[in-house]
C-alpha cells in the first residue's frame, strides 16, 4: 500500500469522511459543495456523467487513486438471514453522484447468489482458465467487491477502513489491490508502466449506451467488471529496441498512433501493408488482436491503474467494464493464443463481478437481487 502523503489534502479529508460515513451507515450525512472538477481526468461528457440509477465509478472521470477490494462471506453467513444482513447493508450504501472527485461501486461476485438464496443475474459467472495464465488463489474471485477512486491516496485508505468497520461480522477481505495512473489534463491518455499511452480507444458516451450498460431486464443500468492483475516485466520489456517494443503493442511510443497511423485516435488500418508485403501492424501485435473488428465491433470500457509494490512487483489493474464478460473471454482467449505482449506479462489474479444498478427514491441498491423493484 503506497504511504499516506505528509499531510491529507481538504480534498481528501471531506471526500473520505462522505464515504466512510455513509458505508458505515451512520445516518444521513451533509454533502460538502463540490470543488470545480476542472482537473479531473477522462471522459468527454462531462466530469459527472452518470444518469440517476446508476453507480459512479464507471463511465465517470478516472481519478489518479484506487483501491480495490474483494471481500468473502464470513463463516456461517448463508440463506435468508445472511441475504437480509445483505440487504440492509446496501440499503446504507451511498448513491447519486460523487462527492469531491471520489466513487465508491459495488458489485457481487458469482457465488454470492447462491449462498444467499438470490436471484443470479444474467450473464454472472466465473471466467474460464486462459492459457498461459499464472493464477494465485490469493487474488482471485470474490464475493463482492467495492472500488474506490479518488484524486488521492489518503481517501480511498480512509474510506476502506470505514468499509471494512461496517461489514465485520457479515464480510471478510479476500485481497485487496492499490493502483495510480499517471496525472495527465483533461482529454490525455495516460501511460502505463510499459511507458505506451493506454486506454486510447475507449468507447464513446453513445457507444457505451451498446457496449457498457444493460439497458433491459432487472440488471437495467447495471454493467459488468472484469478484474486482471497483471505483473508487468519492465526491465524485460525496456531491453528490447524501440520499433520492437512498438511493434508488439502496435503503436508508437511518442504519439500512441496505431502503426501505420499518424494520431492516437486514428482508428487501426488492420489491412494495411508495407512495401513488401508485411502488414503495417504485425499480426501478433496487442493492438491487432484485441481490436473490436474481431468482435463484430463489441467494445469494452477500460479503467486501468498501475501498481509498483517494489522492483520485482510491478504491473497493471486492468479493470474493463462491458455488458457481457462473454466478450472479454473472446478478446483473452485470442491474446493469449497469439499476442506477442504475452513474453512481458503474467497474468496473476483474476475475477468477474455484477456492478449492481445504482441506488433510486424507493429502489436501494441491490433491490433487484431481492426482488425488488
Amino acid at each position: 500500500m503506497p504511504a499516506a502523503p505528509p499531510g491529507p489534502s481538504r480534498r481528501g479529508l471531506l471526500s473520505g469522511a462522505v464515504l466512510l460515513a455513509a458505508a458505515a451507515g451512520c445516518g444521513p450525512v451533509a454533502e460538502p459543495v463540490a470543488e470545480p472538477a476542472g482537473d479531473a481526468v477522462g471522459d468527454a461528457a462531462g466530469p459527472y456523467p452518470e444518469r440517476p440509477g446508476r453507480q459512479a465509478g464507471v463511465t465517470t472521470p478516472q481519478p489518479d487513486s484506487l483501491l480495490l477490494a474483494a471481500y468473502d462471506l464470513a463463516p456461517g453467513v448463508a440463506g435468508p438471514e445472511g441475504a437480509g444482513r445483505l440487504r440492509e447493508l446496501l440499503a446504507r450504501w451511498p448513491g447519486g453522484p460523487p462527492v469531491i472527485g471520489a466513487t465508491a461501486t459495488v458489485g457481487i461476485g458469482p457465488a454470492l447468489p447462491g449462498r444467499l438464496g438470490l436471484r443470479t443475474p444474467e450473464g454472472l459467472a466465473e471466467l474460464p482458465a486462459f492459457p498461459g495464465d499464472r493464477l494465485d488463489p490469493a487474488r482471485c474471485g470474490g464475493d463482492l467487491v467495492v472500488q474506490l477512486c479518488a484524486p488521492d491516496v489518503w481517501t480511498v485508505v480512509t474510506a476502506a477502513a470505514g468499509f471494512d468497520r461496517a461489514v465485520r461480522g457479515l464480510l471478510t477481505v479476500r485481497w485487496r489491490r492499490s493502483g495510480f495512473q499517471q496525472p495527465v489534463a483533461r482529454g490525455e491518455t495516460p501511460r502505463n508502466l510499459f511507458g505506451f499511452k493506454d486506454g486510447t480507444v475507449n468507447p464513446d458516451p453513445g457507444e457505451r449506451e451498446r457496449w457498457v450498460w444493460l439497458t433491459d431486464g432487472p440488471d437495467r443500468d447495471g454493467t459488468y467488471l472484469v478484474v486482471r492483475q497483471i505483473r508487468m516485466l519492465t526491465e524485460e520489456f525496456a531491453r528490447l529496441p524501440g520499433d520492437r517494443r512498438e511493434a508488439v503493442v502496435g503503436r508508437r511510443l511518442d504519439s500512441g498512433a496505431a502503426l501505420g497511423r499518424s494520431a492516437e485516435h486514428e482508428e487501426p488500418d488492420l489491412f494495411a501493408k508495407a512495401a513488401d508485403g508485411r502488414y503495417l501492424l504485425p499480426a501478433d501485435s496487442h493492438v491487432r488482436l484485441a481490436h473490436s473488428r474481431l468482435d463484430g465491433g463489441a467494445r469494452m470500457l477500460r479503467r486501468g491503474y498501475s501498481y509498483a509494490d517494489g522492483p520485482e512487483e510491478q504491473g497493471l489493474v486492468f479493470l474493463a467494464f462491458m455488458r457481457d464478460p462473454a466478450l472479454f473471454v473472446r478478446v483473452q482467449e485470442r491474446l493469449a493464443g497469439a499476442d506477442a505482449m504475452n513474453a512481458y506479462l503474467e497474468h496473476r489474479g483474476s475475477a468477474v463481478f455484477h456492478i449492481l444498478p445504482g441506488a433510486l427514491p424507493g429502489r436501494p441498491l441491490g433491490s433487484a437481487l431481492f426482488g425488488g423493484p
